[in-house]
């Protein structure tokens, strides 16, 4: 189905969803332990990364004078904050449940988000929010990506190979917030320094970040599946079968929309559809049912 009508202006706002779980399996894309797998990982990295951009937009809003760009703002941090506390839940409801123990990997989230990329304590103002501007396009760039897995969350295969409905709704119900917001970390990150350089270089910095933790998490469920040990060939082979079927992002599509953040004409609109996202959150049994 195409989406191609504009729904006009979307006002962002938290949906105080839950999941029940009781009958989700760890492999929840039934024989695909792999795609099952690298999807879950996201859910070790994203709690502390969410929480994180909660508390750097709550350091940033006050210095804001657009009251528009304020109030996307706020929308942006309740939505963060429901998916942190939703996909919190994930991992002690669902994963450690299931024979998994994901504390090991969230202590080294804990120290990435809180520690390396917390709040600067210098002295100095000015270094202090030279500090802030830098994390805001950390941010931009991380999003340029969430945007991505958000637009593959709405438009994959998991349905036609039988995906736990729970676990499918979990991701797209956030994929579609994903879209839905897509604008606000660019236009705030550039509210505070509209600089071409700045955003080549956050990305120069998130890009391999991003890759070393993705790898790391999903390898920390592959060694530790309870369904037994995955090795590295098989994961890669898994996931390459997977991007094929359409449960996983290809490799090729990450780096075609890599490419793209850095083109000088680059609008966060060119990923996803809002109208599609919109319309998922209309029909999402957990999105509905928290608007009862």
């Amino acid at each position: 189905m195409m989406y191609n009508f504009d729904p006009g202006p979307v006002e962002l706002h938290a949906r105080n969803v839950e999941f029940d779980w009781k009958d989700t399996p760890l492999h929840w894309i039934p024989d695909h332990p792999v795609p099952s797998n690298v999807a879950s990982m996201l859910n070790l990295l994203l709690p502390e990364g969410e929480r994180w951009f909660v508390q750097t937009y709550n350091e940033a809003l006050p210095l804001v004078q657009d009251e528009e760009l304020a109030s996307a703002m706020r929308g942006f941090i309740g939505q963060e904050a429901m998916h942190a506390e939703t996909h919190d839940r994930v991992l002690w409801e669902f994963l450690e449940t299931r024979g998994l123990d994901p504390a090991p990997f969230q202590k080294q989230m804990e120290w990435v988000f809180r520690k390396v990329l917390g709040p600067s304590q210098h002295p100095n103002a000015d270094v202090r929010h030279k500090h802030l501007v830098e994390r805001l396009w950390f941010i931009a760039a991380i999003e340029h990506y969430t945007a991505i897995l958000g637009d593959f969350a709405l438009n994959n295969t998991w349905t036609e190979y039988n995906a736990d409905p729970v676990m499918a709704d979990l991701f797209r119900w956030h994929g579609a917030e994903e879209v839905e917001h897509r604008e606000v970390a660019h236009d705030v990150a550039t509210y505070f320094g509209d600089s071409y350089l700045k955003r080549g270089r956050a990305m120069l910095v998130v890009l391999p970040a991003l890759l070393f933790v993705i790898n790391r998490g999903t390898k920390f469920l592959a060694l530790n599946d309870p369904g037994g040990k995955i090795g590295y060939t098989r994961l890669m082979l898994g996931y390459f079968r997977g991007a094929h079927k359409g449960l996983l992002p290809t490799v090729r599509s990450i780096i075609l929309a890599t490419f793209t953040y850095f083109k000088p004409s680059f609008r966060p609109t060119q990923v996803g559809s809002t109208a599609q996202a919109v319309a998922y959150l209309a029909s999402s049994p957990a999105a509905r049912a928290a608007n009862k």
